[in-house]
């Protein structure tokens, strides 16, 4: 057989240490403001039955669900370019790869719910998969950050997940803008409109404004059915502008004959009153285009942008007042945010905002000087390891200049020599990499000294 060159499936990628160490950085700072707003960890499986999945992302969710096989050889002989093969679909395929963590967690919330107590407050942190267009900041594998409140219908649970993402992006140093919406406004404009039947249609096209443009949206509302005069009326709403309470205002007026829509309004006011309270750091912009594609978000919807880099939003979510009833369990109301590692990384590393010290987690390496002088040395690794140093031994009795250029390559900051020399006086010799400063000391010396300059 010929070789094959290896490769990987274009939209995923392998991690480096470095990008590991990177990226282990970003989950640590968000698992820690989760825990710190008292939610509680949960992991659900990677794929989930079609009948999870299916109908619960609108009609271009579904298009982006990856299908799983139910054995390797299930369709052996199937000829996938026959008419008929879409009727065999639901025999060969009864799983798919989870397309995001929130419908997954429903069905965790109902199938587990005699254990949980409510309101339950999670967080999930777990790759999922869409069959999207690889482009850049946009990955067909990926994790998300997910924290969920479910079982409250307070708007408080909303302020508080804006004050998260205040707190985390400010703990990273990127500066953010948080949008608000919510869908009930978005009701309520397609009532004033003349369109009451095609919010899931508008909520689909204005999602993709900052994607396709005006013009293009308003093409795709025209294809979706929305007449010329829907249209025109519409296009005051994407020229709304001035402070939150000024759009507050006209959102008002115009909604004077609309029930839901001044509901939405009054829902944005609560959230906003919540939120001064908290004094955040992130500017909070009420945008009356943000739709969020997504069909089960049935209130307030979010979306966090990096102010000083030009890419997606690096977070959303939204309340949905009855994803749970889709499996049976109803009147459950939550809400719930997601944070995407993958745009994060992206602007964290565009940023130069990685923590300096990030890339060299291991501290110390012991060069390997002989048989005698390994276990003189393993003295002194032990020790290290002891008051919690990371540090390694040079496995091998290589060459000196080897070993240093074996720590140069890792950016371990300091080596510890111990020859025949230190031996025979119970020292050991500190060298500093950067400076190239070194000094001989006791055991007791050597670690106290490498935590004073860590």
């Amino acid at each position: 057989m010929a070789n094959v060159k290896p490769s990987i499936p274009k939209g995923t990628r392998d991690f480096s240490p470095l990008e590991m160490i990177r990226r282990n950085y970003i989950f640590n700072v968000i698992r820690s403001v989760f825990e710190k707003h008292a939610y509680l960890p949960i992991e659900t499986p990677s794929m989930e039955n079609l009948s999870t999945l299916m109908g619960k992302y609108g009609e271009e969710g579904d298009r982006l669900l990856f299908k799983i096989l139910n054995s390797g050889d299930f369709a052996k002989g199937v000829d996938f370019n026959d008419e008929n093969t879409n009727r065999l679909a639901t025999k060969i395929c009864e799983k798919g790869l989870r397309y995001d963590l929130t419908v997954p967690f429903a069905r965790f919330v109902v199938q587990h719910q005699n254990e949980l107590s409510f309101p339950f407050k999670r967080y999930q942190m777990q790759p999922v998969w869409r069959a999207d267009r690889p482009q850049k900041g946009r990955y067909r594998e990926f994790y998300q950050c997910d924290a969920d409140v479910i079982g409250s219908n307070s708007l408080l649970n909303e302020a508080e997940l804006m004050q998260i993402t205040d707190e985390i992006f400010s703990t990273f140093g990127i500066k953010v803008t948080i949008k608000i919406n919510n869908r009930k406004i978005l009701t309520g404009i397609a009532e004033v409109v003349g369109a009451p039947d095609k919010v899931v249609d508008i909520c689909t096209a204005i999602d993709k404004l900052d994607k396709i443009g005006l013009e293009n949206v308003c093409a795709e509302l025209a294809e979706r059915g929305l007449s010329e005069e829907s249209i025109a009326k519409m296009q005051p709403f994407f020229a709304f502008g001035g402070s939150n309470e000024e759009k507050l205002d006209q959102l008002r007026k115009v909604f004077a004959n609309s029930e839901i829509g001044m509901r939405g309004v009054d829902e944005v006011q609560t959230v906003l009153n919540y939120v001064a309270l908290f004094n955040l750091n992130s500017p909070i912009e009420l945008d009356i285009t943000l739709a969020r594609g997504l069909n089960y978000y049935t209130g307030a919807i979010f979306e966090v942008k990096a102010m000083d880099v030009a890419i997606g939003s690096i977070s959303g979510g939204g309340r949905y007042d009855d994803l749970t009833g889709i499996f049976g369990l109803k009147n459950m109301s939550g809400v719930g945010i997601s944070y995407g590692a993958e745009r994060i990384y992206d602007v964290l590393n565009e940023l130069n905002l990685f923590p300096a010290g990030i890339a060299s987690p291991v501290k110390v390496l012991l060069l390997n000087f002989g048989e005698n002088e390994e276990k003189y040395a393993l003295s002194a690794l032990q020790s290290l390891r002891a008051e919690g140093i990371a540090c390694e031994i040079y496995p091998d009795r290589a060459k000196i200049g080897k070993q240093m250029n074996y720590a140069n390559a890792k950016s371990i900051p300091f080596v510890v020599m111990a020859g025949e020399e230190e031996m025979n006086k119970q020292v050991y010799t500190l060298k500093n990499m950067e400076s190239g400063e070194q000094q001989s000391m006791s055991i007791a010396e050597l670690v106290e000294r490498v935590k004073s300059l860590l």
